[in-house]
């Protein structure tokens, strides 16, 4: 007999909205379970700069947007301050910019309520030497730098800490409709390939860009725009701010640091699929010749990764996806013949507990639940769990402790007693650790050797703390450095490709990791300690 699992409120999608809601919901009172396919963040939320909008790029495309971003990113300061990196930021104009575009900003701002403040030239470049000498105006607005990867892990340890389940590397395969109302989702554990059921009063889709395939499940569509964004990691922090182009939103025109390293992009490219999306070469020549305009060290810089990730647009057509609303789409599907179904897309990362707030709003009329929304004033814990995804946060303040407690990942400075706090963490919420789930959560492997040395040393480790049994971690080092290659693969340029060369060098031509189990040498599969 197939398991089932009773819950009050199902939600499908692990990003930060439906986090979000997770933890809205388990603050009211009410037992809720979350599902992803892949880990945490596996879509739009860990595909993007990692910026808390000020809300000024989106004053003349979308100023409704522009407000909601502008309302939230205080909340999040003050409640996820932890996460966040208050760095500020410039819109800045270079010679051949929009002249009207320019002097229409200050009212602009002014007509959605967005502070800024105007800067000489002058001083602008003495706080950021690296902007072009041909800049001509400077504005200075409250942008922000967030981790997302850390707001997620913190937010869904809040949620287990109430008492409610995250469920990873499981994939809806269907729902059971019956009489206007869903009864059962029919749920695959891609691990294990195990199926069982989940009965719920409310079944969230907070699935994002997968949204419409969620609801085809129930019978439902909806019409959405897929755009793709890439972006570029750099070698080093190349900023103290956020440097934005002051002109219309569009390729290329955000510089983003994060701890030791900035994030240049993106770009805004049609897809039918979110499944097979990778970063192409044209669009990183593409970033690079945009964002060098107003940074030039931009154009010789060391990248260590490109990535992406795709916004899940609700629209009614058009063909530049630039135009379409960067607003939330709440659904409730009572209107389309399934009255305990709702659908949250959209949206941007800023205005993540606004969007789980109103359909937490919505899903506790419908449950007949008076309790209020508490995300606005209560702080989210911080977790030993969620530290060590901050980008070079220990480099430079690394205290060993007394023991012996040794380096595993150096680019990042990440010692094994943090692999272990994270994979403990892990194994708590019942989910399966593994090099993917440590890469998530840690900043293993995402330094300039993008895994080639400390993926062996954490997965001897692994094999050594008895995590792993057989050939198990052949497989797991396949799909940590495989995802790692995605990354690499469209900037094969200078140190780069060197470094890129160097890791295959060590992984097939030493280890031999291209060749299938049955053609390697007998027990070397297994021959890791």
């Amino acid at each position: 007999m197939k398991q089932t699992i009773e819950t009050q409120v199902l939600i499908i999608g692990g990003g930060v909205t439906g986090t979000g809601i997770a933890r809205d919901l388990s603050m009211r009172g009410l037992d809720v379970t979350l599902i992803e396919k892949q880990d945490l963040n596996a879509g739009a939320s860990g595909g993007n700069h990692g910026l808390l909008h000020s809300g000024a790029r989106y004053i003349c495309s979308d100023p409704e947007a522009a407000i909601e971003c502008n309302a939230e990113i205080d909340i999040i300061k003050r409640n996820a301050g932890h996460c966040v990196e208050e760095t500020g930021g410039f819109f800045v104009a270079v010679k051949g910019d929009d002249e009207r575009y320019i002097s229409d900003f200050p009212g602009m701002c002014e007509r959605s309520g967005i502070p800024y403040t105007a800067v000489d030239v002058r001083d602008a470049l003495a706080m950021e030497p690296v902007l072009s000498p041909e800049t001509i105006a400077v504005y200075g607005v409250n942008d922000a730098s967030v981790n997302p990867f850390k707001l997620s892990i913190e937010t869904m340890k809040d949620v287990t800490a109430r008492g409610g389940r995250y469920i990873s590397d499981c994939i809806l395969q269907g729902f059971e409709v019956e009489n206007g109302s869903i009864t059962l989702a029919n749920v695959r554990n891609c691990v294990t390939n195990h199926t069982f059921g989940i009965k719920a009063d409310i079944f969230v889709n907070a699935a994002g860009a997968w949204a419409n395939h969620v609801a085809s499940m129930a019978g439902i569509t909806i019409h959405m725009v897929l755009s793709k964004g890439t972006l570029l990691v750099t070698g080093k922090r190349m900023t103290t701010r956020v440097i934005n182009r002051l002109r219309k939103a569009t390729d290329g025109d955000i510089l983003v640091p994060g701890g030791v390293v900035s994030i240049l992009g993106t770009t805004s490219v049609r897809v039918d699929s979110p499944d097979d999306i990778h970063p192409s070469v044209e669009e990183v020549d593409h970033i690079v010749n945009e964002g060098e305009q107003m940074i030039p060290a931009l154009k010789s810089c060391r990248y260590v990764r490109a990535y992406c990730g795709v916004r899940p647009l609700v629209s009614p057509g058009g063909d530049n996806d630039r135009d379409v609303s960067r607003g939330f789409t709440l659904l409730d599907h009572e209107q389309d013949g399934v009255g305990n179904f709702i659908t949250i897309t959209g949206g941007k990362l800023s205005t993540y507990r606004l969007m789980a707030e109103k359909t937490s709003d919505m899903i506790c009329r419908k449950q007949g639940v008076d309790q209020p929304c508490r995300t606005r004033d209560v702080p989210l814990p911080a977790t030993q769990s969620g530290e060590w995804s901050e980008p070079g946060v220990y480099i430079n303040d690394f205290r060993p402790s007394a023991g012996y407690d040794p380096i595993l990942c150096e680019c990042e400075m990440v010692p094994a007693s943090a692999v272990d706090t994270i994979l403990n963490a892990i194994e708590k919420d019942g989910n399966r650790p593994d090099l993917n789930a440590l890469g998530l959560r840690s900043r293993v492997g995402k330094g300039p050797c993008q895994g080639a040395f400390c993926s062996v040393r954490v997965l001897a480790h692994m094999y050594n703390s008895d995590r792993l049994k057989q050939a198990r971690g052949l497989e797991d080092l396949k799909r940590f450095l495989n995802e790692r290659w995605k990354g690499e693969q469209a900037l094969l340029w200078g140190t780069s490709l060197v470094q890129s060369s160097v890791k295959e060098m060590i992984h097939c031509g030493l280890f031999g990791l291209e060749l299938e189990a049955d053609q390697m040498p007998d027990g070397a599969a297994f021959n890791i300690k």
